[in-house]
């Protein structure tokens, strides 16, 4: 099909749509399913029409699609118009602008029409950015913010078949022209919380740690290679590989086959927990850019003293309430669940001590809990192991433990098979193999046994630093359980009886790899190294949209005053700064527009320069008169020989330089004929 032999309507109606449709694809993913069956439907019945230049359907026949769409909306959304909690009224509303934005193309008669295709266009590509605010969506919405222009400029094209192209090209300076005044405008304008910022989903579901841990469920998390957070450290110091532990949610309480978070520390007091800690030596700085998780986990390395510095908001609740908070089992929380990009500075104590009994009297009871009936086998490995070194040692206890788990051919693997009831009996003595929670599960089951306090830590452990940009990237794959121990002497102590099984996943960081796919084994086979460095250089991109764009928060807009010699600057000054900006653009628009308007035609405005000219030597002609009619007037006026024979050769030359066949060849040039007006002797009686 040569889209070039179409008739302009139907090539502009197809472009229409393919704009459309590629601005609610992203959508896709979000909206009920009926909704995307129906905007699908409805576009390819639009370009079916257009291509076979059948008639529009009835405005009645449309209508009663409504009420279709109404009650899917109200039946996937619970709401319409009004609900008071949750983001159903978002969601209900993304989905009725979807679907009336198809349904308008069926009513594609009138250039109104048209323009209010655009405008719901416009805020389909804006309703985009309420689920995801990524590099790849900001891209796609740009190019489609582009389309939307460049079909509105095209609707105000004259008749015939104009190029789509320069209607593109206009659009794309457009675009430019007005982006300094949108980034300035980005950067000024202030960030209001709760105000600022894109609505985020609670509900939503999203990969990463959670408050309980299932055996075998984590092995999931090591086939994800999306990214959890990424580091930065503070100059030089970058602690060693085998101490990067990002802590998580700890695991207390113990049902057989689950384990869960404990709710102790809603009982103790923030100066409490903090005082039970003790540190050492030189803090490592470091800043995390944290990704949605949906969960408040604040992911530090072990152990950080100090609250992380989260981002400065503006909105209801004190100082103290927006801060973290401190778990009695040095966990860090957010305020509320992070649901968007979060970058935030944290400082960690590689050399601590938690939970010295001179610190706070220590209960062991909930950290020997175990549920009766289950794993007998290794309950009578835990009296024999106690035997073998004696009673109230329980250091030599978790030596017995590493040693048998380095020695006695155990195994790490993402896949050991399906657990049966008895998950620490199966991994010591049948199947000998497993992931890091299955040995951690394991080992904390069997140092309970024998009397031994512990419990699991999961979080992250690793991650690999990325050439480009310089910061450490750990993704969900890098997920991690690990144990701890409490010793009488040194309170709790960090155990990963993962290393014992596999030293590789600890000290050199030796991933079980998901197997490729067909694209990537190719670009490994071509090029090894290819694939890694093309996604290095994604990352680093990527990363720089998380740290200029969506996390250019309220604290950073204070900084650029600052920077900009403000000493102790607020919103107000942020406010004042935006209204000169906007003052000043539109003195730049004032002026451009003078200029533009002088330049608009220079042949018109030479032309007119001329008639001036010759009406104040009193031949007058009518406003359209043409050169060569200006000429034969002049011939005829009783202005001097010499003088009306020059006006005569001088209009018929501006003549041929405007209609001449073959265009401007052989003809004088417009700065000419201009220089040459300027010199003609008109006389003191009416010179200029």
């Amino acid at each position: 099909m040569n889209l070039a032999r179409l008739p302009r309507d139907t090539r502009d109606t197809l472009f229409l749509l393919a704009v459309i449709g590629w601005i609610v694809l992203p959508l896709v993913t979000w909206v009920p399913v009926w909704t995307s069956v129906l905007t699908a439907g409805l576009l390819l019945w639009r370009g079916w029409l257009a291509l076979k230049g059948r008639p529009l359907p009835s405005r009645w026949g449309l209508v009663l699609l409504l009420p279709f769409i109404g009650a899917g909306t109200l039946l996937s959304h619970g709401a319409l118009v009004w609900r008071e909690a949750g983001m159903a009224v978002r969601d209900a509303g993304v989905t009725i602008i979807m679907c009336l934005l198809a349904l308008k193309t069926l009513e594609l008669r009138a250039r109104r029409d048209a323009f209010v295709v655009f405008f719901l266009g416009f805020f389909t590509v804006l309703a985009n950015f309420f689920y995801s605010q990524t590099l790849p969506v900001a891209a796609a919405m740009l190019l489609g913010l582009l389309g939307l222009l460049t079909g509105l400029i095209h609707a105000h094209r004259p008749a015939g078949q104009p190029a789509l192209r320069e209607s593109a090209l206009l659009a794309l300076k457009m675009a430019l022209l007005g982006a300094p005044l949108t980034a300035a405008l980005f950067m000024l304008f202030p960030r209001f919380a709760p105000l600022w910022g894109i609505p985020s989903d609670g509900l939503t579901g999203r990969t990463g740690l959670s408050s309980s841990m299932e055996v075998g469920n984590m092995a999931t998390l090591a086939l994800d290679g999306s990214i959890a957070f990424r580091v930065k450290f503070d100059g030089d110091r970058i602690p060693p590989q085998s101490q990067l532990y990002f802590r998580g949610p700890v695991l207390t309480r113990f049902d057989g086959r689950q384990w869960r978070m404990t709710e102790e520390f809603e009982t103790r007091g923030a100066a409490e927990r903090r005082a039970a800690l003790r540190v050492a030596g030189q803090p490592v700085g470091y800043t995390v850019t944290l990704e949605p998780s949906n969960r408040p986990w604040l992911m530090v390395m072990d152990a950080a003293a100090a609250p992380p510095e989260l981002p400065e908001r503006s909105g209801p609740g004190s100082p103290e309430i927006r801060r973290p908070r401190m778990t009695s089992a040095l966990q860090w929380l957010a305020p509320i669940p992070v649901t968007d990009v979060l970058r935030y500075h944290a400082e960690s104590y590689p050399d601590f001590s938690y939970g010295l009994p001179e610190s706070r009297p220590f209960d062991p009871r909930p950290y020997l809990a175990l549920p009766a009936g289950y794993d007998p086998r290794t309950r009578e490995l835990a009296g024999q192991m106690r035997q073998q070194v004696g009673e109230n040692n329980p250091g030599a206890l978790v030596d017995a433990a590493l040693a048998r788990l380095r020695t006695d051919g155990y195994a790490y693997t993402l896949e050991p098979g399906v657990y049966g009831r008895d998950t620490a009996d199966e991994f010591w003595f049948d199947r000998k193999e497993g992931f890091c929670e299955h040995i951690a599960s394991s080992f904390v089951i069997l140092m309970r046994a024998a009397d031994v306090p512990a419990r699991i830590v999961t979080g992250y452990q690793g991650g690999e630093i990325n050439s480009v940009d310089g910061y450490w990237t750990v993704r969900q794959s890098d997920a991690h359980a690990w144990a701890e121990v409490w010793l009488p002497e040194r309170g709790w102590v960090r155990v990963d009886p993962t290393g014992s099984v596999a030293p590789g996943r600890i000290g050199q960081f030796a991933r079980l790899q998901a197997p490729e796919g067909i694209v990537a084994s190719a670009i490994a086979t071509l090029s090894p190294t290819m694939l890694a460095q093309l996604r290095a250089v994604w990352e680093a991109v990527n990363n720089g949209w998380n740290q200029w764009v969506l996390n250019y928060t309220q604290s950073r807009q204070f900084d650029l005053l600052r920077n900009l010699g403000l000493k102790d600057p607020n919103w107000r000054d942020l406010v004042k700064l935006m209204g000169a900006l906007l003052v000043l653009s539109a003195l730049a628009g004032i002026v451009w527009a003078w200029w533009e308007r002088g330049q608009h035609d220079p042949w018109l405005r030479l032309l007119s320069r001329a008639r001036r000219k010759l009406a104040q030597a009193g031949i007058t002609a009518p406003p359209n008169a043409p050169p060569r009619q200006l000429a034969n007037q002049t011939a005829a006026s009783p202005l001097p020989a010499e003088l009306r024979q020059s006006l005569h050769d001088w209009l018929l030359a501006l003549e041929r330089l405007r209609y001449a066949p073959g265009g401007k060849a052989g003809a004088k040039s417009l700065a000419t004929l201009a220089r040459e007006l300027r010199r003609l002797r008109w006389g003191k009686s009416f010179e200029r």
